[in-house]
């Protein structure tokens, strides 16, 4: 998931979190202004009754996604959202995410910027070649450096001697992108069906750098290709999926299935509604099997229809967001796609009242700042709260519930390795605790971690080459990586115990039964004695911290594992 699991990073927002909630959001349109809107149509009412109304109360449609009845609206009517709202055909409104304005200044020497906020940095550490040995006959050569691929037995002598998946099993990234060209993934990289669904932004409303400059060659358009990954984020999840066995770097959980690009998130990291609505209505229409979300919905970590911390705008732009996402999710899951999402890095429960600083996370209107609000479990995180989606939570190499990683029993469906970088028996970093996966190699020049010849100048990067081909992978660790391990299994379900799909080719397994295959597979695992499990991290800068996370049982599952830890081996023997 996209943020990031640093302490320092929550600490950060405390500052912000003493701004008045009524001095925080002021989304107050001025006469003649320009603003985007989000409107959600009426479920059943006829599309064109719903522009009708748009149009009549001043706006203009930039896009419309007809399969759940949302549209991106513009307008310069200050009171268009009390226009539109009685209207029968509109159920709900709320300002979108502004554009902004190029700015003048660019990022860093290779205009990309320098840490994505929805990247989780393993940094550096022990070098990775001193921790593990030689790789086992005709495992790849990286094959030593994956404890975690170890952990739920997708290896050469476990699951890959029974199912490596099917290339007609079509595995849905939405995220930041994908890096189709990188060696390690464009054996199964999905062109035709890959597509971008996002606009880069360069400012956010404050004038803060968000993507920076529109650099999409030939003619810099803010719309990158749909097989580039400016971020990382997606290339290393496409990576944890799929990467082939082909005697170059590492492999996927399901080293046969093939990957498809949906890209919903932005270089910058964050990830907005209607890109999220499209990427999931297009895995629906085309025949996705799986998809991973390893993300949050923006600027909300937690939408609230009712919190007093909200005014009321805030208010219908949370209940807009729950709303249309549930319509996208359900629209993906009735057409035969698995949902799968990373439970999240706040080290938090999410079946108990908790407080959060870090949203609204995006400046939609200048002077926007994030606020503190207590956020009651009815409060909904989307898409990892949302109906049928498989909600993942992250172990490290001892299977321990990873520090960073939310949990609740209810909340939890299954966990997947994602990694820890302090789990260790000192307590210090490591960081081949955390996962190694593909990495673009565009990224790593562009934020100095290469020599002039081509090797890693960082210990958490690491280079393989086959004959004249050379490919990088880097180590990341987060929920966001545990979670593309779960959607391998379940491809690698599709693959083993899926029928032909007459429609679109390839296999077809109702995703309730795919739920159902992962979740008694799963390695039962239990809570720890006693429950409430103090984790102590001794930190880079010479400081300790310390936490403590108790895990809930429930009948067959329990707040830190749910029904327990991913098995690619037990899966499909």
């Amino acid at each position: 998931m996209k943020r990031v699991i640093i302490t320092a990073a929550v600490a950060a927002l405390t500052a912000a979190a003493l701004v008045p909630p009524a001095q925080a959001r002021q989304v107050i349109a001025e006469p003649g202004a320009e603003a985007e809107y989000v409107v959600l149509y009426t479920e059943g009412a006829r599309s064109a009754d719903a522009q009708r109304a748009i149009r009549a109360a001043g706006g203009s449609i930039l896009k419309e996604n007809a399969a759940v009845g949302v549209a991106t609206v513009t307008t310069t009517n200050a009171r268009f959202a009390e226009a539109v709202r009685d209207a029968a055909s509109i159920d709900d409104i709320a300002h979108n995410r502004s554009i902004g304005s190029v700015p003048t200044a660019r990022r860093g020497a290779a205009g990309l910027a320098v840490q994505s906020r929805a990247v989780e940095k393993a940094g550096d550490g022990a070098p990775a070649t001193s921790t593990f040995g030689r790789p086992a006959p005709a495992a790849e050569p990286l094959s030593e450096l994956q404890w975690d691929m170890k952990q739920i037995h997708a290896t050469v002598d476990g699951s890959y001697r029974h199912q490596q998946g099917d290339p007609g099993v079509l595995v849905g990234v939405i995220d930041t992108g994908v890096d189709g060209s990188h060696p390690d993934i464009a054996p199964n990289f999905n062109r035709e069906l890959s597509r971008n669904f996002t606009v880069d932004i360069p400012v956010d409303a404050n004038g803060d750098e968000i993507d920076g400059p529109c650099e999409a060659e030939p003619d810099r358009s803010c719309n990158d290709p749909a097989d580039v990954d400016e971020n990382e984020h997606g290339t290393h999840v496409a990576s944890s999926i799929a990467s082939p066995v082909n005697g170059l770097g590492t492999s996927g959980v399901a080293p046969k299935v093939s990957i498809v690009n949906l890209r919903a998130g932005q270089d910058s990291g964050y990830f907005f509604l209607q890109p999220s609505i499209d990427a999931l209505t297009h895995a629906g229409d085309v025949g996705i099997d799986v998809v991973n979300m390893s993300y949050y919905v923006d600027p909300w970590l937690f939408n609230c229809v009712d919190n007093p911390a909200d005014s009321p705008a805030d208010r219908q732009e949370q209940a807009t967001i729950i709303k249309a996402m549930q319509r996208a999710l359900t629209y993906a899951h009735d057409r035969g796609v698995t949902l799968v999402s990373a439970a999240g890095n706040g080290a938090s429960d999410y079946t108990k009242t908790i407080v959060d600083a870090s949203s609204p996370d995006f400046a939609s209107v200048p002077g926007e700042l994030p606020y503190s609000r207590t956020i009651p479990p009815s409060c909904v995180s989307m898409p990892s709260e949302g109906k049928h989606v498989i909600s993942v939570s992250s172990t490290g190499i001892s299977k321990r519930k990873s520090y960073y990683s939310d949990y609740g029993n209810g909340y939890v469906d299954v966990s997947a390795p994602g990694g820890d970088v302090y789990d260790t028996a000192d307590n210090h970093r490591d960081v081949t605790r955390a996962t190694l996966a593909a990495y673009p190699r565009s990224v790593a020049e562009a934020r100095g971690q290469l020599n002039p010849d081509g090797t890693p100048n960082v210990t958490n990067v690491v280079r393989s080459c086959k004959s004249d081909v050379c490919a990088y992978y880097v180590y990341l660790q987060g929920t966001s990586m545990a979670s593309p391990r779960a959607a391998g299994v379940a491809a690698l379900i599709v693959s083993k115990y899926g029928q032909r799909d007459r429609a679109h080719g390839g296999k077809k397994l109702h995703p309730a039964v795919v739920e159902t295959v992962l979740k008694g597979t799963a390695t039962r695992t239990a809570c720890p004695t006693p429950p409430a499990y103090t984790y102590t991290r001794h930190l880079p800068d010479g400081t300790t911290a310390t936490s403590t996370h108790t895990c809930e049982r429930g009948a067959l599952s329990n707040g830190f594992y749910g029904y327990g830890i991913v098995d690619a081996l037990r899966a499909v023997r």
